[in-house]
């Protein structure tokens, strides 16, 4: 099974660094992608980067600047204690 992306797109915010509890570097960050064939529309991807790129990220890039990413996609269900709905 493959599970391979591509996007080429820009930061819709400054990366903000965080460190976890065992110390490795995390940033999340959207990039703003246009369709490829309408480009009226524009697709918001929500996105996460660890360790060295995700130091690279902070320490060089900022709102606006062009991206290009590979990587995989992954999804994620959680439910709502209070209501007992998945999300």
């Amino acid at each position: 099974m493959i599970n391979n992306v591509t996007l080429v797109g820009r930061l819709t915010r400054d990366p903000e660094l965080r460190k976890t509890g065992n110390g490795k570097s995390v940033v999340n960050f959207t990039v703003a992608v246009n369709r490829q064939y309408n480009k009226d529309e524009t697709d918001f991807i929500t996105c996460v980067a660890w360790n060295h790129t995700a130091d690279f990220m902070a320490n060089y890039l900022s709102k606006g600047a062009l991206v290009g990413l590979t990587g995989n996609i992954q999804t994620g269900s959680y439910e709502d204690n209070a209501s007992g709905k998945t999300f």
